[in-house]
C-alpha cells in the first residue's frame, strides 16, 4: 500500500495533497499497490470524497484533541504510528514546506531515512529516485534501502489532475498522541491578504528589467487586474527597488503555477525559471528573440512589452464589450 499524507485548510483540500495523490497514482501504479490517504486532524466527509476523486481508495482519518490544528510534531507522530500500524510500502506527502516537515518528523521518530522532493521514483527492493535540489537547477540521482521508503514529490513537479476515481472509505485511526505533542502548534490565522495571491493566482504578469521603470508597471496592474490575475517580477526589479519582495518570481522568491505566465521584458535567468517553470503555458514579451524566456516560452512576441502589454489589454477589453 502506497499511503499519502493530505494536506487540507478551512475543510479543502490543498492543491499540495492533489498533487501528491496525483503523482501517487502513478507510483502506486509502478509499485502494483492500492492508493490510500492519510487525513490528520479531520474526518470531513467531504474531504473523504474529494481524495477519493484523486484515486483514494481508503482514507485514514485520524482527530484528537492535540490536533484541533496544524503541529509538525503531532502530525510527524500520527504518520510514524500509522506506518507500524498499517505496515504501508511507502509514505509520500508533497514536498510544501508542510509536507517536509511532517515527513521529517515521521522520519525522525521511525528512524528510517527520508527523500525530499523527489521528480519521478522506481520502486523496488532498493528504491531509486531523481530529486530536486538547489532550487531546481540541480537533479540528483540517488537510492535507498529501507523497510518503508518516506518520500516527499517536489512541489509543482505534476499539475494536480483528478483521475482513478474512487468512492473512499473512511476508516478511524486512533493516535497515541499528549500534550507533549502540542510543542508546536497554530493557535491563531491573521488574514493578511485579501483576494488572490501570487502563488495561487491563475494569471501572473511578470516584468523584468525592460519594462524600464516603477512606473512601467501600472500597464502590468491593469492588465492583471482585467484577468483576474497577479503581477510578479525578477529579482533585477526588487534590486532596483521597484517592487517589494514579495512580488518576486524565483529561487529566492515565490513559485508560481498559474494557467499562464506573461513573462515581459524578462530575460529568464535560472533562478527566475525555477520560480515560474511550474506554469502550465507561458507567453514571453521581448525584443530578444535569444533571451531563455522567450526560447522557453510556449508562445513569444519579438516587440516592445510597452506597446505588446497596453494592445493585449484594449483587445481584452473589446471582446468583453
Amino acid at each position: 500500500m502506497l499511503l499519502v499524507v493530505l494536506e487540507h485548510e478551512r475543510g479543502e483540500l490543498v492543491e499540495a495533497a492533489c498533487e501528491a495523490l496525483t503523482f501517487g497514482r502513478v507510483l502506486a501504479a509502478k509499485m502494483g499497490e492500492d492508493l490510500e490517504a492519510a487525513l490528520i486532524g479531520s474526518d470531513d466527509d467531504a474531504l473523504v470524497a474529494a481524495a477519493g476523486e484523486y484515486g483514494a481508495e481508503t482514507v485514514h482519518t485520524c482527530t484528537h484533541d492535540v490536533l484541533s490544528d496544524y503541529g509538525p510534531d503531532a502530525y510527524g507522530a500520527v504518520v510514524a504510528q500509522m506506518v507500524e500500524s498499517l505496515s504501508p510500502e511507502a509514505v509520500l506527502a508533497c514536498g510544501s514546506d508542510r509536507g517536509n516537515e511532517i515527513m521529517a518528523q515521521a522520519a525522525a521518530r521511525l528512524g528510517s531515512p527520508f527523500v525530499a522532493n523527489c521528480k519521478d521514483v522506481t520502486p523496488g527492493d532498493a528504491w531509486s529516485m531523481t530529486r530536486v535540489q538547489w532550487g531546481g537547477s540541480l537533479l540528483e540521482d540517488t537510492a535507498i534501502d529501507a523497510d518503508v521508503a518516506l518520500l516527499s514529490c517536489g512541489l509543482h513537479t505534476v499539475a494536480a489532475e483528478p483521475g482513478g476515481a474512487q468512492n473512499a472509505d473512511a476508516e478511524e485511526f486512533e493516535a497515541a498522541l499528549d500534550e507533549s505533542h502540542a510543542i508546536t502548534i497554530v493557535k491563531d490565522r491573521v488574514v493578511q491578504e485579501a483576494g488572490v495571491t501570487l502563488p495561487t493566482a491563475p494569471v501572473v504578469v511578470g516584468g523584468g528589467r525592460g519594462v524600464g521603470s516603477e512606473d512601467g508597471f501600472a500597464q502590468l496592474e491593469a492588465l492583471a487586474e482585467l484577468l483576474g490575475g497577479r503581477v510578479g517580477c525578477s529579482r533585477a526589479v526588487t534590486n532596483l527597488g521597484w517592487r517589494p519582495h514579495s512580488d518576486q518570481v524565483g529561487q529566492t522568491g515565490t513559485r508560481i503555477a498559474p494557467e499562464v505566465y506573461i513573462a515581459s521584458g524578462i530575460s529568464g535567468a535560472i533562478q527566475h525559471w525555477v520560480g515560474a517553470m511550474a506554469s502550465k503555458h507561458i507567453l514571453a514579451i521581448n525584443t530578444d528573440r535569444e533571451a531563455n524566456m522567450v526560447v522557453k516560452a510556449d508562445w513569444a512576441v519579438i516587440a516592445d512589452l510597452h506597446e505588446v502589454i497596453p494592445a493585449i489589454t484594449e483587445e481584452v477589453k473589446r471582446r468583453r464589450g
